[in-house]
């Protein structure tokens, strides 16, 4: 069973027991919470499609910590121009385990 939800303005494809790293939510560590912007839900034979939700879909998942990807370096420059410009960033994310999907 697979479901595709959506969160922090991106969509995921979902099964239970899965980790994945989603934009950053105010929730506590440890904490169980409810996903309900429920896209598509799937259990192998028969799959719904939400217009653009499915009402009354869940998916339960759990956070399992907080923290920061990998630096992305950005470097610009112009050739001749004697310009040039160093900048980085990192994003951060809540990493999130899914624990139950459930369509009524």
């Amino acid at each position: 069973m697979y479901a595709v939800i959506k969160t922090g303005g991106k969509q995921y494809r979902v099964t239970a027991g899965e980790k994945l790293k989603v934009e950053t939510l105010e929730v506590e560590v440890g904490a169980q919470f409810n996903l309900d912007q429920v896209l598509v839900v799937s259990d192998g034979t028969t799959t719904t499609f939400g217009r653009p939700l499915i009402a009354g879909a869940k998916v339960t998942a759990t956070v399992l910590s907080h923290g920061r990807h990998d630096k992305v370096k950005i470097f610009k420059m112009r050739r001749r121009k004697h310009y040039q410009k160093h900048q980085g960033h990192r994003q951060n994310y809540t990493e999130v385990r899914i624990d139950a999907i459930s369509a009524n």
